[in-house]
């Protein structure tokens, strides 16, 4: 397209050759570094957040490919302008299509003549709107043709404007092109004025960002989709913090049961949660007095995350209740959930300790299904109690369980929890029962079973903790 002078400003003049050469260099070397850290972020495409990431990283990319082109055409010069029907065959030849995946294509130019209701265009131009070159190029009445009905008038508004009151144009619209093929077009053009000020034609800069637009819609629909994954995640957090509140103990002190006579155990509970996952895990601590005058302890983990895992938590948990308040010893309780999560639809994995303690005799009998035994601490030391057989729950069909008895003193301190108490120690569990093992000394020196737990929150909260995990302290009392 020619240069023009209009009324209020000459004609720009092209940047030189070497400028252009190093805008050209700084672009390319910005695409490798784009792409390096592209390659360096590969990943399954499961997750919205790495799927959003990566459309950036692909739209960023294309974007820099079509600047690297855009330049080029800066410092070549523009294309010619397609010769009369009466040229020769290849001076009419159609250009070259656009590289397979380019968001731009190469941009096109245009001029009407007011004056003599003329229409000059540019290659590229016949091959955005799919146009033959070796055809007339269409006046402003004809280019509506081309465009879809619903447009039409944006593209006539838009045109309006910029004759009658020196508008400059800055607006999109979609062509039908003649394969059938639907593109968007975007389209900035300014009036030319004569001396006397009136408008001689208008010139316009139109260029294809049809894959432009795709790929800021798929930008777009991965966002969304990474903040509607987002919002269920936290509806989900809620809700399984909610849940979790309402089936466990609401210990914020320490722990009274409610009907008992005397008062034999001084209990205090803890849960921690994860600081490498907000979802909630299924763990849990209970103590319940029982019918007989007997107390229930128990601790557990439902393996996994999330309100299934917990809503399954809840499920063992009032199975638990209810199992003991019949008088269920136990290694049978133990039986009877490993039965329960055998026959659920979705299959689980658990682990757990239950625990009768009688007062009367000051006699603990418990179980577990493959989880740590709890620990005795006694004037200033501490050991682990010997665990009686029992597999994971839910690992097999029919498992037996054994159970064990310890005979407790007034002032013995037992402490149960589930896996993951102590940072950096999850599936270790020797390395855990020896951290635990060694503040014997400073559980000698506490007065209540609170004091306890506010040692070990002060001693192993902390710290980066991968799951979550439960601590329930007993202190016998008389």
């Amino acid at each position: 397209m020619p240069s023009h002078l209009s009324a209020d400003r000459p004609a720009a003049q092209p940047p030189g050759r070497g400028s252009v050469d190093a805008l050209i260099s700084q672009a390319r070397r910005l695409k490798g570094d784009m792409d390096a850290v592209r390659r360096g972020t590969q990943s399954d495409g499961s997750d919205p957040q790495e799927r959003w990431q990566r459309a950036l990283y692909d739209l960023a990319l294309h974007q820099l490919d079509d600047l690297d082109e855009h330049l080029a055409q800066l410092r070549d010069g523009p294309p010619p302008v397609p010769a009369s029907p009466e040229a020769a065959p290849a001076a009419r030849a159609v250009p070259s299509a656009p590289r397979r995946g380019s968001l731009l294509s190469r941009v096109g130019s245009a001029e009407w003549n007011l004056l003599t209701d003329e229409a000059s265009w540019s290659g590229e131009l016949y091959q955005i709107l799919g146009r033959d070159p070796a055809a007339a190029p269409l006046t402003l009445d004809e280019l509506p043709s081309l465009v879809l009905d619903e447009d039409r008038p944006r593209l006539t508004a838009m045109v309006t404007d910029c004759l009658v009151d020196a508008k400059p144009i800055d607006g999109e619209f979609r062509v039908l092109r003649p394969d059938g093929d639907v593109r968007t077009v975007h389209m900035m053009g300014e009036p030319v004025l004569d001396t006397d000020g009136s408008t001689a034609s208008m010139w316009a800069v139109l260029r294809d960002v049809s894959e432009l637009r795709r790929s800021q819609r798929a930008v777009s629909e991965t966002r969304d989709s990474l903040q509607r994954h987002r919002h269920r995640a936290q509806a989900e957090h809620r809700l399984a913090v909610e849940l979790q509140e309402a089936v466990l103990p609401p210990w914020r002190g320490s722990l009274r049961l409610p009907h008992q006579g005397p008062e034999t155990l001084d209990l205090a509970a803890h849960y921690l949660p994860s600081s490498a996952s907000a979802l909630i895990g299924g763990d849990w601590y209970d103590a319940l007095e029982l019918a007989d005058g007997e107390t229930l302890l128990s601790v557990g983990d439902l393996t996994g995350h999330g309100v299934a895992v917990t809503s399954g938590m809840a499920t063992l948990l009032g199975a638990v209740r209810g199992m003991a308040m019949t008088g269920t010893p136990p290694a049978q309780l133990m039986a009877w959930l490993n039965q329960l999560l055998d026959a659920t639809v979705q299959p689980a994995l658990g682990s757990a300790v239950c625990c009768r303690y009688r007062p009367t005799t000051r006699t603990l009998v418990w179980a577990q299904a493959g989880h740590p035994a709890p620990l005795l601490f006694r004037d200033g030391t501490g050991r682990r109690l010997h665990a009686p057989a029992g597999v994971l729950l839910g690992a097999t069909s029919g498992a037996v369980y054994e159970q064990a008895e310890e005979t407790l003193r007034p002032g013995d301190l037992l402490l149960l929890h589930t896996d993951g108490l102590v940072p950096g120690h999850s599936g270790e569990e020797e390395g855990a029962v020896n951290r635990l093992l060694d503040l014997a000394p400073r559980f000698g020196e506490a007065r209540t079973a609170q004091d306890c737990v506010r040692m070990l929150v002060e001693e192993f909260d902390e710290a980066e903790r991968e799951d979550d995990a439960c601590v329930l302290v007993a202190r016998v009392t008389a």
